[in-house]
């Protein structure tokens, strides 16, 4: 398994949203922050099997820190969205 960070962002009149540093683009959302975790690992299996398809190289996990640092994820709650191994079997060369 490997264990990608997601960031989760709240506002006041929002879902909880939640969006992967190391995959720009692959953002998810729920009503409760149960259902926006499982969503998120829907997404992004989703996003990780499409890239697989295409070719493209899937990123490894980045540290939980190196995400907070970014300034554009800083405010967010970090989770961990675990994938099986099999989803990134194929990569670019």
């Amino acid at each position: 398994m490997r264990h990608y960070i997601g960031i989760v962002h709240k506002d006041a009149s929002s879902d909880f949203g939640v969006s992967f540093p190391d995959f720009p683009g692959c953002v998810s959302a729920g009503e409760t922050l149960a259902e926006a975790a499982f969503l998120a690992r829907e997404a992004l299996l989703a996003h990780i099997g499409l890239m697989a398809e295409h070719g493209e190289f899937i990123p490894a996990p980045m540290a939980a820190e190196a995400a907070l640092a970014d300034p554009d994820y800083a405010d967010g709650i970090p989770i961990l969205v675990s994938v099986p191994d099999e989803a990134e079997t194929s990569r670019a060369a």
